[in-house]
């Protein structure tokens, strides 16, 4: 028996990777992540998502608005502490050979 495609529609999903125990909307304009602020049309690397020290997490849209604005005083929506961005952490290198090789390469 031969089988022959004719038309073939993949499907995929994608999520942020989010702190854990951190909510799945953006703590400003209350919209999922997976979705958009209100200045984007598609969701992605043209609207990233910005962690704070204190892991509240925001659009980076509406966090920038947030603090421009006069009444944020540079502080976490949320909690009220100084907002500064999370910096992320670096993956581990591959341990390397004494030939200057990584190691499983």
């Amino acid at each position: 028996m031969k089988v022959t495609f004719t038309a073939y529609h993949a499907v995929a999903e994608w999520k942020w990777d989010l702190p854990e125990d951190s909510d799945d909307t953006c703590g400003i304009c209350r919209v999922q992540f997976e979705g958009t602020c209100a200045k984007c049309k598609y969701p992605g690397d043209d609207c990233p998502i910005m962690i704070g020290e204190c892991t509240h997490c925001f659009h980076m849209h509406c966090i920038s608005d947030w603090l421009q604005s006069e009444s944020s005083q540079g502080k976490c929506p949320m909690c009220r502490q100084p907002f500064n961005q999370k910096v992320a952490e670096a993956p581990a290198a591959p341990p390397r050979t004494p030939g200057g090789v990584a190691a499983g390469s």
